[in-house]
């Protein structure tokens, strides 16, 4: 599992990047974009075979990390929410 999350470690920044192309180049909804995000990281880490000696199933779990972690950190760092999730009643 370390070097799964390893591997996660070294594709995020390139899906981060990837779907900061895919953000300002076609317009999407903004709640697919973290089924997208995943779909980019599953194609990365698949496509990482010359890359890296671990199994598909294993770069494709990494890919999976990477995909739903760059969305995460993308919506964390630079989109500020205010309010809650409970209305006060």
């Amino acid at each position: 599992m370390e070097e799964v999350m390893i591997f996660a470690t070294v594709i995020l920044p390139i899906v981060t990047a990837l779907m900061e192309g895919v953000k300002r180049s076609v317009n999407l909804p903004k709640n697919i974009i973290p089924l997208i995000s995943l779909v980019v990281g599953l194609l990365i880490g698949a496509a990482a075979e010359p890359f890296t000696e671990l199994e598909v199933i294993l770069r494709l779990w990494a890919g999976g990390f990477a995909g739903l972690a760059a969305t995460g950190l993308f919506e964390l760092t630079f989109n500020k929410r205010v309010g809650s999730t409970k209305d006060a009643a």
